[in-house]
């Protein structure tokens, strides 16, 4: 648990310069792996309500991270992309989070990355 909480704390901290929550980087990470959808597809993604995921959306949106367009195929849904400066914050947290992620696992040698991986891949399964 103490661990847990140290690599929330740790990820809050480097977050910080880019006003931008956990659910937010989630968020945005989904529609750059996934591409565009719509509102409703980024909840299932997120498996969170979809007025959570409108909420996100409207956060990521007034940063200019995200926006929304009408979908050509149905007027009445909404779609959401990534936009260029989305890309690019997401490269930078990216980047930022490697360093921090290897300042905290650095601590471990190669074998016992090895061996926690392994563990973990097997608790999450």
């Amino acid at each position: 648990m103490a661990v847990a909480r140290q690599l929330r704390e740790k990820s809050a901290e480097t977050l910080a310069p880019w006003d931008i929550t956990p659910a937010h980087l989630r968020a945005l990470a989904t529609l750059a792996r996934h591409g565009t959808m719509r509102l409703s597809e980024l909840s299932d993604h997120l498996r969170i309500a979809p007025r959570t995921a409108t909420e996100v959306v409207d956060a990521l949106q007034a940063r200019d991270l995200v926006r929304r367009r009408a979908d050509p195929a149905d007027r009445r849904a909404i779609l959401v992309e990534v936009t260029e400066r989305g890309a690019g914050t997401l490269a930078e947290i990216r980047a930022t989070r490697g360093t921090e992620a290897g300042r905290v696992f650095g601590r471990l040698s190669p074998a016992e990355r090895v061996d926690l991986a392994r563990i973990l891949s097997k608790l999450r399964d």
